[in-house]
């Protein structure tokens, strides 16, 4: 792809993707995503995936990670909910992990490119940025909560800047948008 620009075209009106996440991996709903927005833009599509997977609950809450207390319950709900199924778990006990699914789909085909942090579910809320599990995943590599990074931070270690920097190094290698009808615009399904 060299250094060609290549304009990336959000969702409009933040499109709902919940009707579209049926599947039961994190790729499989990235690229559910990433075939829709791309059946309906025609242009080539890159979406997304992700949630929070806790070992010692069998990796939920997995896909449903945003719905996990209900559908209209906040980061706050959700946290309260996880606190409370995980109990009195000892520290050894609460490994986790985020995990993201980048996919992408364009007129010759499709890729996806999953990649993961781990960490610790921490007992009580940590840190006010990020959104979601953020304040209760602590990262120990930098001894912090993923709400206690600054953004360059958390883009540098997620689990999500890991997928889409690994996206968008087979993208420039891959030469997929200098193939004839690509044009030079990306929709980016992401939430």
């Amino acid at each position: 792809m060299g250094e060609r620009p290549v304009e990336v075209i959000g969702l409009i009106d933040s499109a709902s993707t919940e009707e579209i996440e049926t599947g039961s991996t994190f790729a499989e709903n990235a690229l559910l995503k990433a075939r829709h927005f791309h059946r309906i833009s025609g242009l080539p599509t890159a979406a997304d995936d992700s949630g929070l997977e806790v070992e010692a609950l069998g990796g939920a809450p997995g896909v449903h990670s945003a719905r996990y207390a209900g559908p209209d319950a906040g980061d706050r709900e959700r946290i309260a909910k996880l606190l409370d199924d995980m109990g009195d778990l000892s520290d050894q006990s609460r490994r986790a992990k985020f995990t993201c699914a980048a996919a992408f789909v364009w007129d010759g085909g499709e890729r996806v490119f999953v990649d993961e942090v781990r960490g610790v579910i921490l007992k009580s809320a940590r840190g006010g940025n990020g959104f979601g599990y953020d304040p209760i995943f602590f990262y120990e590599p930098l001894g912090k909560t993923f709400a206690e990074l600054t953004s360059t931070e958390k883009s540098e270690v997620s689990h999500r800047g890991r997928a889409f920097r690994r996206l968008a190094a087979w993208l420039s290698e891959s030469g997929v948008l200098d193939t004839p009808g690509s044009g030079d615009k990306i929709v980016a399904a992401t939430e």
